[in-house]
Protein backbone atom coordinates (compact mmCIF):
# COMPACT_ATOMS: atom_id res chain seq x y z
CA UNK A 1 0.00 0.00 0.00
CA UNK A 2 1.34 3.55 -0.90
CA UNK A 3 1.35 5.39 2.49
CA UNK A 4 0.02 9.43 2.80
CA UNK A 5 0.51 11.88 5.59
CA UNK A 6 -1.19 14.75 5.71
CA UNK A 7 -0.13 17.98 7.22
CA UNK A 8 -3.72 19.51 7.49
CA UNK A 9 -3.98 22.96 8.72
CA UNK A 10 -7.06 24.02 9.08
CA UNK A 11 -8.88 27.28 11.11
CA UNK A 12 -11.34 27.17 13.24
CA UNK A 13 -13.01 30.55 12.76
CA UNK A 14 -14.95 31.48 8.90
CA UNK A 15 -13.83 34.34 7.09
CA UNK A 16 -15.94 36.71 6.09
CA UNK A 17 -17.07 37.32 2.09
CA UNK A 18 -14.65 39.02 0.06
CA UNK A 19 -14.96 40.98 -3.37
CA UNK A 20 -14.74 38.86 -5.95
CA UNK A 21 -15.54 35.29 -3.87
CA UNK A 22 -17.64 33.64 -5.86
CA UNK A 23 -14.55 33.35 -8.59
CA UNK A 24 -12.62 32.19 -5.78
CA UNK A 25 -14.92 29.69 -5.00
CA UNK A 26 -15.23 27.85 -8.52
CA UNK A 27 -11.30 27.21 -8.29
CA UNK A 28 -10.19 23.78 -7.75
CA UNK A 29 -8.97 23.37 -4.13
CA UNK A 30 -10.09 26.60 -3.04
CA UNK A 31 -13.53 27.86 -0.81
CA UNK A 32 -14.29 30.78 1.47
CA UNK A 33 -12.07 29.44 4.20
CA UNK A 34 -9.73 27.10 2.92
CA UNK A 35 -6.74 27.00 0.14
CA UNK A 36 -5.67 23.75 -0.72
CA UNK A 37 -2.02 22.73 -1.50
CA UNK A 38 -0.67 19.39 -2.33
CA UNK A 39 3.06 17.56 -2.37
CA UNK A 40 4.53 14.54 -2.97
CA UNK A 41 7.84 13.64 -1.15
CA UNK A 42 9.98 11.08 -0.08
CA UNK A 43 9.36 10.81 3.28
CA UNK A 44 11.17 6.72 3.08
CA UNK A 45 13.30 5.44 0.37
CA UNK A 46 16.77 6.41 -0.25
CA UNK A 47 16.35 10.06 -0.29
CA UNK A 48 14.33 10.76 2.94
CA UNK A 49 16.74 12.84 4.31
CA UNK A 50 14.67 15.34 2.35
CA UNK A 51 11.64 14.70 4.62
CA UNK A 52 12.73 17.57 6.56
CA UNK A 53 11.73 19.94 3.88
CA UNK A 54 7.88 19.32 4.01
CA UNK A 55 8.26 18.94 8.00
CA UNK A 56 9.75 22.76 7.39
CA UNK A 57 6.92 23.88 4.69
CA UNK A 58 4.62 22.77 6.83
CA UNK A 59 5.61 25.28 10.01
CA UNK A 60 5.48 27.74 7.87
CA UNK A 61 2.21 27.76 6.41
CA UNK A 62 1.00 26.74 10.70
CA UNK A 63 2.44 30.37 11.16
CA UNK A 64 0.43 31.57 8.78
CA UNK A 65 -2.35 30.10 9.15
CA UNK A 66 -2.40 31.01 12.93
CA UNK A 67 -1.47 34.88 11.75
CA UNK A 68 -4.75 34.75 9.78
CA UNK A 69 -3.94 32.74 6.69
CA UNK A 70 -4.10 34.33 3.32
CA UNK A 71 -7.11 36.60 2.83
CA UNK A 72 -8.71 35.15 5.42
CA UNK A 73 -8.28 31.36 4.17
CA UNK A 74 -6.30 28.99 5.82
CA UNK A 75 -3.81 26.60 4.01
CA UNK A 76 -4.53 22.95 4.10
CA UNK A 77 -1.36 21.24 3.09
CA UNK A 78 -1.02 17.65 1.70
CA UNK A 79 2.05 15.67 1.53
CA UNK A 80 1.95 12.12 -0.05
CA UNK A 81 4.67 9.85 0.24
CA UNK A 82 6.22 8.90 -3.10
CA UNK A 83 9.27 6.98 -1.83
CA UNK A 84 11.23 8.73 -4.86
CA UNK A 85 9.87 6.54 -6.85
CA UNK A 86 8.54 7.72 -9.94
CA UNK A 87 5.87 5.65 -10.56
CA UNK A 88 3.56 6.22 -6.92
CA UNK A 89 4.95 10.21 -7.52
CA UNK A 90 2.36 10.09 -10.11
CA UNK A 91 -0.04 8.05 -8.37
CA UNK A 92 -0.19 10.17 -5.35
CA UNK A 93 0.20 13.53 -7.61
CA UNK A 94 -3.09 12.61 -9.27
CA UNK A 95 -4.55 11.50 -6.21
CA UNK A 96 -4.09 15.06 -5.05
CA UNK A 97 -5.47 16.61 -7.52
CA UNK A 98 -8.07 14.74 -8.85
CA UNK A 99 -9.27 13.06 -5.23
CA UNK A 100 -8.08 15.42 -2.96
CA UNK A 101 -8.81 19.16 -4.83
CA UNK A 102 -6.01 20.69 -4.26
CA UNK A 103 -5.29 23.96 -6.07
CA UNK A 104 -1.46 23.53 -7.14
CA UNK A 105 1.28 21.12 -6.62
CA UNK A 106 3.93 23.14 -4.40
CA UNK A 107 7.70 22.07 -4.07
CA UNK A 108 7.31 18.15 -5.06
CA UNK A 109 10.82 16.49 -4.41
CA UNK A 110 12.99 15.27 -7.26
CA UNK A 111 14.70 15.07 -10.82
CA UNK A 112 13.28 12.08 -11.62
CA UNK A 113 10.05 11.82 -9.85
CA UNK A 114 8.70 15.11 -11.22
CA UNK A 115 9.34 14.04 -14.76
CA UNK A 116 6.72 11.54 -14.05
CA UNK A 117 4.19 13.85 -13.36
CA UNK A 118 5.41 16.95 -15.52
CA UNK A 119 2.89 16.18 -19.03
CA UNK A 120 0.46 15.19 -16.52
CA UNK A 121 0.75 18.30 -14.73
CA UNK A 122 0.51 20.57 -17.64
CA UNK A 123 -2.14 18.51 -19.51
CA UNK A 124 -4.48 19.38 -16.55
CA UNK A 125 -3.18 22.78 -16.48
CA UNK A 126 -2.80 22.28 -12.93
CA UNK A 127 0.47 24.75 -11.82
CA UNK A 128 3.44 22.77 -10.25
CA UNK A 129 5.42 25.36 -9.10
CA UNK A 130 8.73 25.75 -7.28
CA UNK A 131 10.27 22.07 -7.48
CA UNK A 132 12.72 20.58 -5.18
CA UNK A 133 15.20 19.57 -7.58
CA UNK A 134 17.16 21.56 -9.78
CA UNK A 135 17.31 20.16 -13.17
CA UNK A 136 17.71 22.69 -16.07
CA UNK A 137 14.41 21.27 -17.69
CA UNK A 138 12.03 22.91 -15.60
CA UNK A 139 12.66 26.18 -17.18
CA UNK A 140 10.46 25.40 -20.50
CA UNK A 141 8.24 27.90 -20.51
CA UNK A 142 7.20 27.45 -24.35
CA UNK A 143 6.45 23.26 -23.50
CA UNK A 144 5.23 23.17 -19.86
CA UNK A 145 4.38 26.13 -19.21
CA UNK A 146 2.38 24.84 -16.11
CA UNK A 147 5.96 23.60 -14.22
CA UNK A 148 8.63 25.80 -12.79
CA UNK A 149 11.45 25.45 -10.80
CA UNK A 150 12.93 27.55 -7.69
CA UNK A 151 16.32 26.63 -7.16
CA UNK A 152 19.68 27.41 -9.67
CA UNK A 153 20.00 24.72 -12.24
CA UNK A 154 22.50 21.88 -11.78
CA UNK A 155 23.75 22.26 -14.92
CA UNK A 156 24.49 26.50 -14.31
CA UNK A 157 26.31 25.15 -11.00
CA UNK A 158 28.17 22.05 -13.01
CA UNK A 159 29.47 25.00 -15.03
CA UNK A 160 30.53 26.75 -12.23
CA UNK A 161 32.88 24.29 -10.93
CA UNK A 162 34.28 23.65 -14.42
CA UNK A 163 35.35 27.21 -14.65
CA UNK A 164 37.03 26.95 -11.14
CA UNK A 165 38.72 23.29 -12.21
CA UNK A 166 40.28 25.18 -15.02
CA UNK A 167 41.46 28.09 -13.02
CA UNK A 168 42.72 25.90 -10.51
CA UNK A 169 43.97 22.72 -12.86
CA UNK A 170 44.02 23.73 -16.48
CA UNK A 171 44.99 20.04 -17.84
CA UNK A 172 42.95 18.14 -14.60
CA UNK A 173 41.24 14.97 -15.03
CA UNK A 174 38.32 14.78 -14.03
CA UNK A 175 35.91 12.32 -12.80
CA UNK A 176 32.21 12.90 -12.94
CA UNK A 177 30.38 10.75 -10.70
CA UNK A 178 26.48 11.13 -11.08
CA UNK A 179 23.16 9.74 -10.78
CA UNK A 180 22.07 8.07 -14.13
CA UNK A 181 18.92 10.21 -14.76
CA UNK A 182 17.95 13.95 -15.60
CA UNK A 183 19.41 15.12 -12.59
CA UNK A 184 22.83 13.73 -12.53
CA UNK A 185 22.95 14.52 -16.29
CA UNK A 186 22.40 18.13 -15.76
CA UNK A 187 26.40 17.95 -14.21
CA UNK A 188 27.55 16.17 -17.89
CA UNK A 189 25.81 19.26 -19.55
CA UNK A 190 26.88 21.60 -17.23
CA UNK A 191 30.52 20.31 -17.60
CA UNK A 192 30.48 19.93 -21.67
CA UNK A 193 28.98 23.58 -21.62
CA UNK A 194 32.47 24.58 -20.44
CA UNK A 195 34.62 22.38 -21.69
CA UNK A 196 33.48 21.92 -25.38
CA UNK A 197 35.87 19.27 -27.79
CA UNK A 198 38.00 19.05 -24.94
CA UNK A 199 34.90 17.03 -22.60
CA UNK A 200 36.10 13.62 -24.07
CA UNK A 201 39.88 13.91 -23.43
CA UNK A 202 39.49 15.21 -19.82
CA UNK A 203 36.68 13.80 -17.93
CA UNK A 204 35.70 10.32 -17.00
CA UNK A 205 32.44 9.68 -15.99
CA UNK A 206 31.10 7.00 -13.71
CA UNK A 207 26.80 6.57 -13.25
CA UNK A 208 25.20 4.79 -10.99
CA UNK A 209 21.21 4.17 -9.85
CA UNK A 210 19.07 5.50 -7.02
CA UNK A 211 18.31 2.23 -5.76
CA UNK A 212 21.92 0.69 -6.02
CA UNK A 213 23.03 0.08 -2.41
CA UNK A 214 26.49 1.72 -2.56
CA UNK A 215 28.81 4.26 -4.95
CA UNK A 216 31.93 2.39 -3.94
CA UNK A 217 33.31 0.79 -7.24
CA UNK A 218 32.52 3.94 -9.03
CA UNK A 219 34.30 5.88 -7.18
CA UNK A 220 37.16 3.24 -7.38
CA UNK A 221 37.13 3.13 -10.85
CA UNK A 222 37.89 7.04 -11.16
CA UNK A 223 40.42 6.72 -8.65
CA UNK A 224 41.91 3.90 -11.10
CA UNK A 225 41.77 6.34 -14.20
CA UNK A 226 43.60 8.99 -12.73
CA UNK A 227 41.42 11.59 -11.95
CA UNK A 228 42.73 14.45 -10.01
CA UNK A 229 39.42 16.23 -9.48
CA UNK A 230 35.86 14.87 -8.70
CA UNK A 231 32.67 16.27 -9.66
CA UNK A 232 29.34 14.86 -7.90
CA UNK A 233 25.44 15.40 -8.90
CA UNK A 234 24.25 12.61 -6.22
CA UNK A 235 21.69 12.68 -4.01
CA UNK A 236 22.87 12.52 0.13
CA UNK A 237 22.86 8.76 0.92
CA UNK A 238 25.87 8.45 -1.79
CA UNK A 239 27.21 12.19 -0.89
CA UNK A 240 28.31 10.61 2.50
CA UNK A 241 29.75 7.36 0.79
CA UNK A 242 31.42 9.07 -1.63
CA UNK A 243 33.61 11.46 0.86
CA UNK A 244 33.88 8.68 3.28
CA UNK A 245 35.49 6.37 0.29
CA UNK A 246 37.68 9.57 -1.26
CA UNK A 247 39.39 10.00 1.91
CA UNK A 248 40.04 6.10 3.24
CA UNK A 249 41.30 5.33 -0.16
CA UNK A 250 43.86 8.53 0.16
CA UNK A 251 42.82 10.11 -2.67
CA UNK A 252 42.94 13.55 -2.57
CA UNK A 253 40.90 15.24 -5.58
CA UNK A 254 39.74 18.88 -5.84
CA UNK A 255 36.64 17.43 -4.65
CA UNK A 256 32.82 19.03 -5.97
CA UNK A 257 29.83 17.96 -4.32
CA UNK A 258 26.08 18.77 -5.49
CA UNK A 259 24.45 21.91 -3.33
CA UNK A 260 21.77 19.63 -2.56
CA UNK A 261 23.93 17.03 -0.86
CA UNK A 262 26.43 19.10 1.69
CA UNK A 263 23.62 19.26 4.79
CA UNK A 264 25.92 19.52 7.63
CA UNK A 265 24.05 17.18 9.98
CA UNK A 266 22.64 14.94 7.40
CA UNK A 267 25.78 14.02 4.86
CA UNK A 268 28.77 15.84 6.60
CA UNK A 269 28.59 14.25 10.12
CA UNK A 270 27.82 11.16 8.93
CA UNK A 271 30.70 10.87 6.47
CA UNK A 272 33.08 12.24 8.71
CA UNK A 273 33.97 16.12 9.41
CA UNK A 274 37.47 15.91 8.78
CA UNK A 275 37.41 13.54 5.35
CA UNK A 276 35.51 16.27 3.78
CA UNK A 277 37.93 18.86 4.73
CA UNK A 278 38.35 20.80 1.34
CA UNK A 279 35.23 19.88 -0.48
CA UNK A 280 33.77 22.28 -2.59
CA UNK A 281 30.53 22.99 -3.34
CA UNK A 282 28.28 26.20 -3.94
CA UNK A 283 25.46 27.85 -2.68
CA UNK A 284 22.99 30.66 -2.66
CA UNK A 285 21.71 30.25 1.09
CA UNK A 286 23.09 31.63 4.57
CA UNK A 287 25.05 28.89 6.16
CA UNK A 288 24.20 28.68 10.11
CA UNK A 289 27.65 27.51 10.72
CA UNK A 290 29.06 30.74 9.19
CA UNK A 291 29.61 32.93 12.20
CA UNK A 292 29.25 36.00 10.13
CA UNK A 293 25.31 35.54 10.01
CA UNK A 294 25.69 35.16 13.97
CA UNK A 295 23.40 38.84 14.28
CA UNK A 296 22.01 38.97 10.73
CA UNK A 297 18.34 39.97 11.07
CA UNK A 298 17.30 37.44 8.32
CA UNK A 299 19.00 34.80 9.81
CA UNK A 300 17.64 35.50 13.29
CA UNK A 301 14.02 35.59 11.99
CA UNK A 302 14.83 32.02 10.82
CA UNK A 303 16.29 30.95 14.31
CA UNK A 304 13.62 32.34 16.13
CA UNK A 305 10.93 30.84 13.30
CA UNK A 306 12.86 27.50 14.29
CA UNK A 307 12.81 27.98 17.81
CA UNK A 308 9.07 28.18 17.97
CA UNK A 309 7.96 25.72 15.14
CA UNK A 310 10.81 23.10 14.66
CA UNK A 311 12.53 23.30 18.17
CA UNK A 312 14.16 19.64 17.71
CA UNK A 313 15.09 20.61 14.06
CA UNK A 314 18.95 20.58 13.57
CA UNK A 315 20.22 23.86 12.81
CA UNK A 316 22.82 22.64 10.80
CA UNK A 317 20.61 21.11 8.02
CA UNK A 318 20.71 23.56 5.20
CA UNK A 319 17.31 21.81 4.00
CA UNK A 320 15.48 24.01 6.58
CA UNK A 321 17.00 27.20 5.07
CA UNK A 322 15.96 25.79 1.93
CA UNK A 323 12.46 25.18 3.21
CA UNK A 324 11.90 28.66 4.18
CA UNK A 325 13.06 30.63 1.59
CA UNK A 326 10.73 28.09 -0.83
CA UNK A 327 8.35 28.68 1.36
CA UNK A 328 8.39 32.37 1.74
CA UNK A 329 8.30 32.65 -1.85
CA UNK A 330 5.16 30.85 -2.67
CA UNK A 331 3.56 32.77 0.38
CA UNK A 332 4.59 36.35 -1.55
CA UNK A 333 2.89 34.56 -4.80
CA UNK A 334 -0.18 33.58 -2.39
CA UNK A 335 -0.40 37.53 -1.24
CA UNK A 336 0.36 38.38 -5.13
CA UNK A 337 -3.33 36.47 -5.98
CA UNK A 338 -5.46 38.54 -4.06
CA UNK A 339 -8.73 37.58 -4.24
CA UNK A 340 -8.19 35.69 -7.32
CA UNK A 341 -6.88 32.02 -6.98
CA UNK A 342 -7.65 30.59 -9.89
CA UNK A 343 -4.97 28.28 -11.31
CA UNK A 344 -4.22 30.94 -14.14
CA UNK A 345 -3.88 33.71 -11.65
CA UNK A 346 -1.73 31.52 -9.75
CA UNK A 347 0.70 30.59 -12.80
CA UNK A 348 0.42 34.47 -13.14
CA UNK A 349 1.38 35.61 -9.99
CA UNK A 350 4.21 32.65 -9.93
CA UNK A 351 6.21 33.80 -12.89
CA UNK A 352 6.09 37.65 -12.37
CA UNK A 353 7.78 37.92 -8.81
CA UNK A 354 9.95 41.18 -9.09
CA UNK A 355 13.13 40.55 -7.42
CA UNK A 356 12.78 39.34 -4.19
CA UNK A 357 15.30 39.23 -1.51
CA UNK A 358 14.58 36.65 1.04
CA UNK A 359 15.65 36.23 4.53
CA UNK A 360 17.96 32.90 4.06
CA UNK A 361 18.95 33.96 0.70
CA UNK A 362 22.92 35.35 0.60
CA UNK A 363 23.08 38.84 -0.11
CA UNK A 364 23.03 39.65 -4.09
CA UNK A 365 20.76 36.55 -4.21
CA UNK A 366 17.07 37.29 -5.22
CA UNK A 367 14.41 35.09 -6.56
CA UNK A 368 12.52 36.85 -9.61
CA UNK A 369 10.62 35.73 -12.48
CA UNK A 370 8.78 36.30 -16.14
CA UNK A 371 6.92 35.11 -18.52
CA UNK A 372 10.06 34.29 -20.29
CA UNK A 373 12.56 33.11 -17.60
CA UNK A 374 11.56 29.82 -15.25
CA UNK A 375 14.70 30.06 -13.82
CA UNK A 376 14.09 31.72 -10.69
CA UNK A 377 17.90 31.99 -8.53
CA UNK A 378 20.14 32.46 -10.84
CA UNK A 379 23.16 32.90 -8.58
CA UNK A 380 25.18 31.08 -6.48
CA UNK A 381 28.64 31.39 -4.40
CA UNK A 382 31.56 28.95 -4.04
CA UNK A 383 32.35 27.53 -0.34
CA UNK A 384 34.61 25.39 1.09
CA UNK A 385 34.38 23.07 3.98
CA UNK A 386 37.04 24.03 6.65
CA UNK A 387 36.24 20.92 8.90
CA UNK A 388 33.79 23.19 11.36
CA UNK A 389 31.84 24.72 8.51
CA UNK A 390 31.64 26.36 4.89
CA UNK A 391 33.03 29.11 4.32
CA UNK A 392 32.53 31.34 1.40
CA UNK A 393 35.26 32.38 -1.40
CA UNK A 394 35.01 34.36 -4.73
CA UNK A 395 32.02 36.79 -5.31
CA UNK A 396 28.52 35.46 -6.07
CA UNK A 397 28.61 34.33 -9.94
CA UNK A 398 25.57 34.05 -12.10
CA UNK A 399 25.19 31.42 -14.17
CA UNK A 400 24.74 31.65 -18.38
CA UNK A 401 22.00 28.95 -18.82
CA UNK A 402 22.75 27.51 -21.86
Amino acid sequence: MTTTRRSVLGGAAAALALPGLARAQESPGVTATEIRIGTTYALSGPASAYSLIPKCLTAVFRRLNEQGGINGRQVTFLVNDDGYQPPRTLEQARKLVEQERVAFLFNNLGTPTNSAIQRYANQRKVPHLFLATGADKWADPKAYPWTIGWQPSYRTEAQIYAKHILEQKPNARIGLLHQNDDFGKDYVNGVKDVLGARFDAMVKTASHEATDATIDSQVVSLQAAGCDALVCGIIPKFASQAIRRVFDLGWRPLMFMSNVSVSGAVVIEPAGKEKAVGLITSDYRKDQSDPSWADDPGMKEWRDFMARYIPDGELGDNNYTYAYGAGLTLLQVLRQCGNDLSRENILKQATSLRPLALPTLLPGVTVSTNPDNYHPIRQMQLQRWDGRGWVRFGSVIEGANV
